[in-house]
């Protein structure tokens, strides 16, 4: 009887162990999940800063290209009211969309594509969207991390019980999936 008691004892008490490790493993890895979502927005703040004086450099030069400067504050707007991040990722997928439609626009005003502040302002930015970028990959990896600790079995049944639910990867648009056409 004895031996039985501390042999169930042992078993309960290395139970309660992995539990706890368990646990703790999960919730540091949605700690990591949630640390590289506040990178990416940490370089989209930086990204917001940057349109408005971009946009004021562009209108100087580009009067009548109202329509395209009303589409990237439009979408500026959208992705800083962005509430989840499914949405987050959809307004920050038709931003980068209207921002290369801005810069397309550029192309037309030899004295603006010339302009050392528009220049720099461009260089900055494409600076934040390669930080941006980097910053989406280094969250994608740590969902990736999180969801397949959530889901393999038997972690499936506890993260389950314990209402861990996967997270979204940071995906390109459907814009930024198609082939770019070169014309010479």
């Amino acid at each position: 009887m004895g031996v039985t008691l501390i042999a169930v004892s042992v078993v309960i008490g290395v139970l309660v162990l992995w539990g706890i490790g368990f646990y703790n493993g999960l919730i540091k890895l949605k700690n990591r999940v949630d640390e590289a979502w506040s990178d990416i927005d940490v370089q989209l703040k930086r990204r917001y800063d940057l349109i408005p004086n971009l946009i004021q450099t562009v209108k100087g030069y580009a009067k009548h290209e109202k329509e395209v400067l009303e589409s990237v504050t439009e979408a500026r707007t959208r992705a800083m009211g962005a509430s989840d991040p499914k949405d987050q990722i959809e307004a920050e997928n038709m931003l980068s969309e209207t921002l290369k439609s801005l810069f397309a626009v550029s192309e037309n005003y030899p004295d603006l594509k010339a302009n050392e502040n528009f220049l720099e302002l461009q260089k900055e930015l494409s600076d934040t969207e390669n930080k941006i970028q980097a910053s989406r990959r280094f969250y994608n990896g740590n969902v990736r991390d999180f969801n397949t600790k959530i889901q393999t079995f038997p972690n499936n049944m506890i993260a389950g019980t314990l209402n861990f639910k996967d997270r979204d990867f940071f995906e390109a648009g459907d814009e930024e999936k198609k082939n770019v056409k070169v014309e010479f």
